[in-house]
């Protein structure tokens, strides 16, 4: 459905590196498939607490000790492969699922001096698939395993097919580590986070490894790559000295030289170089990067080394609208918040005392808002309206109920949700004023039960967080190529959640922010593959968090008394919820940019 309505026109740092998760989380982990970069590769052994047989060992402790033991992958699992029996190693298909699991029991089943069987019982958290793919996953875990001596020890005889893993060793084996590829238009780099396993000499040589082979398939329809089937290595990845040894660690950047990029043009050799360095840095991997195509620099203006302020504009966590203050929704009206003054915004947004939420343009200069029409059901009580900052607004869509819009990442559409299933998106004109209102296939998600009662786009405009019947998911936008959007691939995020989902927002492209309707722990921080839910400090909250907005820097949350900010770059121990200056004692829903 397309319809036509006139209008008036008018630091890498610290967060690059991951967003510093402050309390031990409540969170979910993995079931099927060792990742097809992990385990291929000789090496060391990950862990230095990965166990070994101990002599003399009971069979049920020598059975968690394989569980751990099966976290490090390196050389098809060669160190769980001590556990076994020689038929039992040969036997063993350690490449057909990774499950991960947490509260481990180990019950007896039968035993007789020499033989052995338990049943092991646990929580199931979640699956790794092929590539380092995490997906959360809840349910309980049952299988039975048999032990028999050989010369007199206890070894693990017969094992089901695929890796079972213990939690708490898997975090501590496995380390989480974004690929960066790039969204449809080629202006910003979108993170890809995989589980993979590498001590840190080895990181840089595993991460280019996977970044060539593109992204997973869940996201492959949104995003773009370089690396075309065309362009491998020239050689080892070295330091930018040339050697060789602890690539990765330290200060002396790191040197990458590909073949197959000759017929790459300046531009396209920048994005293949930006895709190169956001995924180094932000596994904290030092540049300069020394990139070469064919033993020659990729660009002889940089033959020294990049950094990451050679692509800045790619930056996966600049934040569009950086200058555009904090706003809130008070009294029905949209008021500006700058250093505690708070003023309406002029024109009709500042102007009503109906509004019911609001979404302000990346750059500040356009509004969509959700305003109470004062009808009530069956006649739309809600209207979607549109207008430029500082002028006048027309109503594009009206519904009984309307979620809070959300802006694309071009500014050029505002995303809301009519009457908890139809998704639609208003495509604004910036020369003629006109809006195409345009409904997005929204078919997979409806299908998980609804209603959606929150819909946020991320910054890159690749994915999409919502509320469902008071579940989290994230799902991916996928244009067609007749034109046509879709949202595609809706996973469960907040496994564990325990509370309906009241209000989502994105932090950065890997991590959101939601807040629960719950007392004790109101808000908590998600990372986007559902690996991590951890909770943000409740002082000062006065539940319930009713909304919540979040830039890479701040969260801003409405609860029952007033608006609340909350710095991620306050240390730890000084991390609490402040009043928001203006708006302390005051009934407001904050409004940033997107």
């Amino acid at each position: 459905m397309t319809r036509r309505l006139r209008g008036s026109t008018s630091w890498i740092g610290a967060v690059l590196a991951a967003i510093v998760l402050t309390v031990t989380g409540c969170a979910s982990l993995p079931d099927t498939s060792t990742p097809e970069a992990i385990g291929t590769i000789a090496r060391e052994p990950v862990s230095p607490t990965v166990p070994k047989p101990t002599p003399g060992r009971e069979p049920d402790l020598l059975l968690r000790d394989f569980f751990k033991a099966s976290t490090d992958p390196s050389d098809h699992h060669a160190a769980a492969r001590q556990f076994l029996t020689p038929d039992a190693s040969k036997a063993w298909d350690d490449a057909a699922s990774a499950t991960i699991v947490d509260k481990v029991d180990v019950l007896p089943d039968s035993r007789t001096s020499d033989q052995a069987t338990y049943v092991v019982r646990a929580n199931r958290v979640g699956q790794l698939a092929p590539g380092g793919d995490y997906q959360a996953e809840e349910g309980n875990f049952e299988t039975k395993i048999s032990l028999r001596r050989v010369n007199g020890e206890w070894r693990v005889d017969q094992v089901p097919p695929g890796v079972i893993m213990d939690r708490p060793q898997f975090l501590n084996t496995y380390q989480r580590k974004s690929l960066y590829f790039l969204d449809p238009t080629g202006t910003t780099t979108v993170a890809d986070p995989r589980w993979i396993s590498a001590s840190q000499d080895q990181l840089a040589a595993q991460l280019i490894d996977m970044l060539m082979r593109g992204p997973k398939d869940r996201i492959k329809m949104a995003v773009r790559t370089q690396f075309s089937p065309g362009i491998t290595l020239a050689g080892p990845i070295t330091k930018a000295d040339g050697r060789t040894s602890s690539v990765g660690v330290g200060l002396g950047g790191i040197r990458i030289d590909f073949n197959g990029v000759d017929g790459m043009d300046k531009h396209n050799r920048e994005l293949l170089a930006a895709q190169v360095i956001w995924t180094l840095a932000s596994a904290e991997i030092s540049g300069p990067y020394v990139l070469e195509a064919d033993g020659k620099p990729l660009n002889e203006n940089l033959a020294n080394g990049w950094t990451t302020a050679d692509v800045n504009t790619l930056n996966p966590i600049a934040n569009a609208g950086t200058n555009v203050p904090l706003h809130a929704v008070r009294d029905g009206g949209l008021v500006k918040v700058d250093a505690g003054a708070v003023t309406p915004v002029p024109g009709y947004f500042g102007a009503v005392h109906n509004l019911q939420s609001a979404a302000l343009s990346r750059d500040g200069s356009f509004i969509a808002a959700v305003a109470d029409t004062g009808r009530k059901p069956p006649d739309a009580a809600r209207a979607l309206m549109m207008g430029s900052a500082d002028g006048s607004a027309f109503p594009v869509a009206d519904g009984n109920t309307i979620t809070r819009p959300t802006w694309a990442a071009d500014d050029g559409s505002a995303w809301a949700v009519i009457d908890g299933t139809n998704v639609i998106s208003a495509v604004r004109d910036r020369q003629t004023g006109q809006v195409s209102l345009t409904t997005v296939n929204a078919d997979a998600i409806n299908a998980l039960g609804g209603p959606i009662t929150e819909l946020r786009l991320s910054r890159d405009g690749v994915r999409v967080a919502l509320i469902v019947g008071g579940k989290v998911y994230v799902a991916i936008v996928v244009t067609g190529s007749d034109g046509k959007v879709s949202l595609v691939n809706p996973r469960p995020v907040a496994i564990g959640l325990g509370s309906p989902a009241q209000s989502l927002d994105w932090i950065t492209g890997e991590t959101l922010v939601v807040a629960r309707s719950a007392s004790d722990i109101p808000v908590v921080m998600i990372t986007v593959d559902g690996s991590r839910m951890d909770s943000l400090p409740s002082r000062n909250l006065t539940p319930p968090v009713t909304s919540v907005e979040a830039s890479s820097t701040t969260e801003f949350v409405a609860d029952s008394r007033a608006v609340f900010q909350l710095n991620n770059n306050d240390p730890a121990a000084d991390r609490l919820w402040r009043e928001v200056p203006g708006l302390a004692g005051v009934q407001a829903i904050p409004v940033l940019p997107g």
